[in-house]
């Protein structure tokens, strides 16, 4: 693994007091129509978007314009520049980007900020390289053709002439870009840093207790709010009783926050706010409230009765979504398979929860957030006050873990609001358990799954219905059934060799906000049809691994033509990430090779598996448990991905390491249960995550592809509980269709 010494993250107002000191020097910037040389000794506006900037003292700058909540993509992104512009590793500065349309999407979710940016930073990369090639040719007054770049310099062919980047920044810098298509990009054998391990380049930080999350920002002047949200979606503050509050030392004011009306969006909930000089006082005195609500149309929501009622519902015919072939509406029970699966609310749980700093002033707004999108931050702080999008400046901090919750920017508009009202600067912390019972969920579900045989108990025709309430549900009012969109996450995409599929979606009111997490839908859909898999793999006496390449079929690109539904496939063109079936085969045959070496299941053990494409990567995993008398403990775990071309080997094992972890957590323990609308947990004592004594010896291998680069934060996820229920029917006989296990067994 290569090593990497710390090095200090600089704001982009910093590099140019950093580049006053030093000199000029050249940078790169990026604009929505194409990339933009910038001096900038020059145009201290080339600062506002950044991507590439070589400074007189050699240092190379490059900016990241995702966030980072240890995924590596602070290391990522300026690894795939670094390889491009033959930059030495250890002269890179890593720049945090703001929030700045001028960069494209800045949204870090949906496992998409390397396959979105790889060739695009490839680019930059080269651009910077081809100017200051073309810089040094033209001071030795020489072909361009006779000088190249490697480890940080410039060489010339004819000679032993050479000049570092620093000698060449201010000239690079006067040269006309060059076509953003024309520059020529490195052969892939010749990469230096892209597919090699690099430290990532918070670590230092993290490990010494340096880095700066969002929970450690701190402002002069700032107060502190503590907010009590309505206990039900759509209740409102009939009566606040402060006098209690007001007589703990520090509250400075007391505020009630209107609830907002229709769908909930990236909105602030509303509620009462306590402002105080510190967090203790804010968080006591918010427990002194007595607060009256008003009544909600979603008072009468219980969980356990709302599943139950989506059990139903897939029990009978619904929307069809996908159909190939003939519909299927004979199912003789001498020869067919059917079964039910439940997934319950859960909870993102994150180890920082969501906490923003806002200072507002008469000139505009400055936000310091733990932000999966500062974009889309800066958007909604900017329509809650009032202000032009570039009025409202969105600082990015590291983020404790963010599972897509931070992508919600509610809590930044929180602070926003309170610090415009108290003309002050104003820290929003969330609480554990304001996250826990307050959060955007993940959508409660439940599917059916039924296929005929043939006489040798194969399957002929598949017949499946889902139900959950929409994502979409947050964002627009009298939303009933699940998107196509949430469809396509491991439901509507699975490409099974039948002649016979009928998929339907079944009607799912939303009660509570609902939101993406780590792995969306596919959570629930690869729990449904990897132990479906399963399931038909016992009743033919057959290895699951081996029905899995039964139903598979032979390797093809599936384009799911002319079976009444369009594939979204994660916002990727089918040309570039095809739904390859021999990519499916591949990580089954690494899987099966490396299992063989395996411990063997001893007594009262089992192994179990399951295979899984999402976010345009193929995984899959196998699992071995222990139950004894109902106590359940898994031992090992074995993830393999094919996640087309790999930037960071080392982040890619680390997030498939925590995604069986993550993945364990939900099969395990993950619940979330509403009664009378309020959700009953409220911290990890009732909504527990997997501790290190639970956890299993964890084994991870990457296919080498020089496919395009696909996900990597999500895929691991999905197959890990179908995995997880399969080997414990392999060592019990029991099958598990409703999660969480601690229902069934003790974890």
């Amino acid at each position: 693994m290569t090593t990497f010494k710390a090095i200090e993250n600089i704001s982009r107002r910093n590099v140019l007091k950093l580049f006053g000191a030093v000199g000029g020097g050249l940078a790169l910037g990026a604009t929505g129509l194409g990339w933009s040389p910038m001096a900038l000794a020059q145009d201290k506006q080339a600062l506002m978007n950044l991507f590439v900037a070589i400074g007189e003292d050699n240092k190379v700058y490059l900016t990241c314009h995702r966030s980072e909540m240890g995924q590596g993509i602070r290391t990522g992104i300026p690894q795939i520049l670094a390889d491009e512009l033959e930059a030495d590793w250890d002269n890179v500065v890593v720049v945090q980007g703001l929030a700045d349309k001028r960069y494209g999407s800045q949204n870090t979710d949906g496992s998409r900020s390397i396959r979105k940016h790889y060739h695009r930073m490839r680019q930059m990369g080269a651009t910077a390289r081809t100017m200051l090639e073309q810089a040094a040719a033209q001071v030795w007054q020489v072909p361009v053709t006779e000088v190249y770049a490697k480890a940080h310099k410039v060489h010339h062919r004819g000679s032993n002439k050479s000049l570092n980047y620093g000698e060449l920044a201010i000239t690079a810098s006067t040269l006309p870009m060059p076509e953003l298509d024309s520059v020529v990009l490195k052969p892939e054998s010749e990469f230096t840093h892209i597919g090699q391990s690099h430290t990532i380049v918070d670590m230092d930080a993290m490990l010494t207790g340096k880095a700066i999350y969002g929970y450690d920002i701190k402002l002069d002047g700032m107060l502190y709010a503590s907010i009590t949200r309505p206990p039900v979606l759509g209740s409102d503050v009939v009566s606040v009783d402060e006098t209690k509050a007001r007589k703990i030392a520090g509250v400075v004011d007391i505020i009630t926050l209107p609830v907002p009306k229709g769908a909930p969006l990236f909105q602030a909930l509303g509620g009462v706010a306590v402002i105080a000089t510190n967090s203790w006082s804010a968080i006591e005195a918010r427990k002194a409230l007595v607060i009256t609500w008003s009544k909600s149309i979603n008072d009468s929501h219980n969980s356990d009765t709302y599943l139950q009622g989506l059990v139903e519902r897939v029990n009978l015919p619904g929307k069809v979504m996908r159909q190939l072939g003939e519909s299927v509406t004979d199912w003789p029970q001498a020869s067919t398979v059917k079964a039910v699966y439940t997934v319950p609310y859960l909870a993102h749980a994150m180890m920082e929860p969501p906490v923003a700093t806002a200072s507002v002033t008469a000139d505009g707004c400055e936000l310091w957030a733990s932000s999966q999108t500062p974009q889309s931050t800066q958007q909604h702080v900017a329509g809650a006050l009032g202000l032009k999008e570039d009025q409202v400046t969105v600082n990015v901090t590291l983020l404790g873990g963010g599972f897509g919750r931070k992508s919600k920017p509610d809590f930044s508009v929180e602070a926003a609001i309170l610090s415009q009202k108290l003309n002050k600067p104003v820290k929003v912390c969330w609480s554990r358990e304001d996250e826990i019972q307050n959060g955007y969920y993940h959508a409660i579900s439940a599917q059916m799954y039924q296929v005929s045989l043939d006489s040798n108990k194969m399957p002929t025709a598949l017949l499946a219905r889902t139900g959950f309430p929409s994502i979409s549900s947050t964002f627009a009012e009298g939303v009933e059934y699940p998107s196509a969109g949430e469809l396509d996450l491991g439901f509507s995409d699975v490409p099974l060799a039948l002649k016979h599929i009928q998929l339907e979606a079944v009607k799912a009111p939303a009660h509570t906000r609902i939101g993406w997490m780590r792995s969306v839908c596919n959570i629930q859909h690869a729990f449904g049809i990897g132990s479906f898999v399963d399931e038909i793999a016992v009743n033919a006496n057959k290895p699951c691994v081996q029905m899995w390449r039964d139903l598979l079929g032979d390797a093809r690109l599936e384009a799911f033509e002319n079976q009444n539904f369009t594939y979204g496939n994660y916002g990727e063109e089918l040309a570039d990430h095809p739904v390859d079936v021999g990519r499916y085969h591949t990580v089954l045959d690494k899987l099966e090779a490396v299992m063989a070496d395996a411990p063997k299941a001893a007594k009262n053990q089992g192994w179990g598996m399951a295979v899984h494409r999402s976010f345009v990567s193929y995984v899959a995993v196998a699992t071995l448990v222990e139950v004894v008398d109902k106590q359940l403990k898994v031992l090992n775990s074995i993830a393999v991905i094919d996640a087309g071309r790999v930037i960071n080997p080392d982040r890619v094992k680390s997030q498939l390491e925590g995604a069986i972890i993550f993945g364990l957590s939900l099969a395990t323990m993950g619940e979330i249960t509403f009664k009378d609308g309020k959700v009953e947990q409220s911290n990890f004592h009732d909504y527990p995550l997997l501790r290190l004594p639970q956890c299993p010896d964890i084994e991870t291998y990457i296919i080498e592809s020089t496919a395009k680069p696909a996900g990597v934060g999500e895929p691991g996820v999905p197959p890990v509980a179908p995995s997880l229920t399969n080997a414990i029917f392999a060592a019990t006989g029991v099958r598990y269709r409703d999660l969480p296990l601690n229902k069934h067994l003790s974890v």
